[in-house]
């Protein structure tokens, strides 16, 4: 654990899980508090780890599947890294695809720990993290290269889109929002979000359309959606 950590007893660690499969939230909870976290959050998707991560401060520790609902890629995470700076954030999955475990370290991830392992190995792995390790599998050096992987297309797994304009459905529906020319609190009110998690799904958009405010998302978004219905149509 961190110095930090490890020092100070007046600090309530708290850690966030997001899977869609309760029972493996459940071994999580049980390694979390035996590395001493007192609280554990659980959520079932991304956009509901996002809205616990802006309404609870000093998450110190974030643990997503990616294969859970509203993460269309690994790199979907570099907006809790970019909005949570405090937090490490880990990937816990059962993918040991190269190209999963590369694009989750492009977007910022502390480290990728496969579900393969075991519980101790598990907890080994998260316990050096906290102390500033970037964890990743020792099997990535043995894994395929992506030309000798499977297509992406052949893969159940992620979506093989452009990462750099993947946007989970909520940032659709935020996107959408915008284009009709809703303000942030009018947004919050429609999707029944706080506004601070309106936010930072807004600054997720700036930066995945390339755009610097909300006049110019508003008009990529409208190309976009523009361009869709016409390939529909």
């Amino acid at each position: 654990m961190p110095d930090e950590h490890r020092n100070s007893e007046t600090v309530r660690l708290i850690a966030l899980t997001a899977d869609d499969d309760q029972f493996f939230r459940m071994a999580l909870r049980s390694i979390l508090a035996r590395l001493g976290f007192q609280e554990v959050i659980e959520t079932g998707s991304f956009d509901e780890a996002l809205e616990k991560l802006a309404e609870v401060e000093n998450v110190s520790l974030a643990l997503f599947d990616l294969q859970m609902p509203g993460l269309e890629s690994p790199m979907n995470l570099r907006v809790v890294r970019e909005n949570f700076p405090g937090t490490r954030v880990v990937v816990v999955s059962s993918s040991e695809h190269r190209h999963d475990i590369i694009t989750a370290l492009d977007a910022g991830v502390h480290g990728y720990v496969p579900k393969s392992l075991g519980p101790s190995d598990l907890s080994r792995a998260l316990g050096l993290i906290l102390e500033g390790t970037i964890f990743v599998p020792i099997s990535l050096a043995d894994l395929p290269t992506p030309e000798e992987e499977t297509s992406h297309a052949q893969r159940p797994t992620l979506t093989a889109t452009n990462d750099s304009l993947s946007l989970t459905p909520r940032q659709r529906q935020v996107l959408e929002l915008l284009v009709e020319g809703s303000s942030n609190k009018e947004i919050a009110r429609t999707l029944d979000l706080g506004e601070g998690t309106v936010k930072i799904h807004m600054a997720a958009l700036f930066r995945n359309l390339g755009v610097a405010n909300r006049a110019a998302a508003a008009v990529t978004g409208a190309r976009i959606f523009s361009n869709k219905n016409h390939k529909q149509a």
